[in-house]
């Protein structure tokens, strides 16, 4: 497809997107997010949505969430933390991306957490950058320790990453991604590793936030 995603963050759209989720999960569904809002869209300063949204967490019993992306996020989560529809906070939730590589939303992540948010982590191994198909010379320097601790542990490097996401205190829920049974079996060894993983210096690898987003946007959609 020559667009890969399309996003409508406008009222219309939530009025309409609302009750076929509904129809399709029923009473299943209880966390309802708003998929990478960004200051941009301007979704969240949108008085219909946003009063829209605080309906569904007072009249469904619906918590309602953001997923971010992009060098902002950040920004984008401390201005939803910020909303609010005649003196009432919509969001609760928010489901960001964090790894060794890009950690720069952490801080914001842990306002969230302290503030009572949940915190979901996505993109935990970045992408595949932190699992043993990389290859990149750059990315394999930074990563170095990770390598060193997953040998040293006998797990595989997406283990370790996922370890140190994991450890993090503001840190919820940490999405695995796996597409396959052995990569699930394999990031499930992140629970025998925690201990150990929680302990490397996560900034010393990181990348620019905009490094890393200009690197995301060029991998191949699959």
């Amino acid at each position: 497809a020559e667009v890969h995603e399309v996003k409508d963050h406008s009222a219309e759209a939530l009025a309409e997107q609302w009750p076929e989720s509904r129809a399709l999960l029923g009473t299943h569904l209880a966390l309802y997010q708003v998929h990478s809002a960004t200051l941009e869209t301007g979704v969240l300063r949108d008085r219909a949505v946003l009063e829209f949204l605080a309906r569904l967490r007072t009249e469904q019993g619906v918590l309602v969430g953001i997923t971010t992306t992009g060098p902002r996020q950040a920004d984008t989560l401390r201005v939803a933390m910020d909303a609010e529809v005649d003196g009432f906070a919509p969001f609760a939730c928010v489901q960001a991306t964090w790894n060794v590589l890009e950690p720069s939303v952490g801080p914001a992540l842990a306002e969230a957490h302290d503030a009572g948010w949940g915190v979901i982590v996505k993109e935990g191994v970045a992408n595949g950058l932190l699992t043993d198909r990389e290859h990149d010379p750059d990315i394999l320097q930074r990563r170095a320790p990770l390598d060193r601790l997953a040998e040293e542990q006998g797990v595989g490097v997406d283990a370790i990453a996922l370890a140190i996401a994991s450890a993090r205190p503001w840190a919820d829920v940490v999405l695995s991604g796996a597409a396959t049974v052995d990569q699930l079996r394999s990031n499930l060894r992140a629970l025998d590793a925690r201990t150990a993983a929680s302990a490397l210096d996560v900034e010393a690898m990181s990348l620019t936030a905009v490094d890393y987003w200009r690197r995301r946007s060029m991998l191949r959609w699959t």
